[in-house]
């Protein structure tokens, strides 16, 4: 379906930060995958083109670099915004990443919203559920936008939604 441009003023789309729940932060994982290229670069720069052992070295310096692209594809927006909600007339999209699928529930389809404090369930008509985390939303204005956005939403779809906490 093509936007409109009715359809793009009306939609929200809220940007995600990488989830904070890691066994290593960014930092770490950005600095073990620099040093794991400079070491490879170095004993390659050290060693004879030719030798038996040499291929090891590309293959762990393929590897390094793969997980350095990675890291930074998961944790910034180099390439773009990656993790989001997009709320649409049409739509709820959740993307939490580069390397992991869309979730997407049509607004039709919603048979009721619960909101939480940081979190929101949706539960479809055919009994399918979507449950967005909204401990990644970056900013509580946008938390506040999108849950406005959902409670407009609600009203003019008459689909149940409800409220799990008294803070907004």
């Amino acid at each position: 379906m093509s936007p409109t441009s009715s359809n793009a003023r009306s939609s929200l789309i809220v940007q995600l930060s990488p989830t904070r729940n890691a066994l290593l932060s960014f930092m770490v994982q950005f600095t073990l995958a620099l040093s794991w290229v400079g070491w490879a670069v170095y004993i390659l720069a050290q060693r004879d083109p030719f030798s038996e052992q040499t291929l090891l070295y590309y293959i762990f310096l393929f590897v390094a670099l793969s997980f350095l692209v990675y890291v930074v594809l998961q944790n910034t927006s180099v390439f773009g915004v990656q993790s989001y909600i997009e709320v649409t007339p049409e739509y709820i999209v959740h993307k939490e990443g580069v390397f992991r699928k869309k979730e997407m529930a049509t607004i039709p389809e919603i048979k009721a919203v619960q909101l939480a404090r940081r979190s929101m369930l949706i539960q479809e008509r055919n009994g399918a559920e979507l449950l967005l985390n909204l401990r990644q939303v970056r900013k509580k204005r946008d938390v506040k936008r999108l849950k406005d956005k959902i409670s407009e939403l609600a009203a003019k779809y008459q689909f149940e939604m409800s409220t799990l906490d008294t803070k907004k």
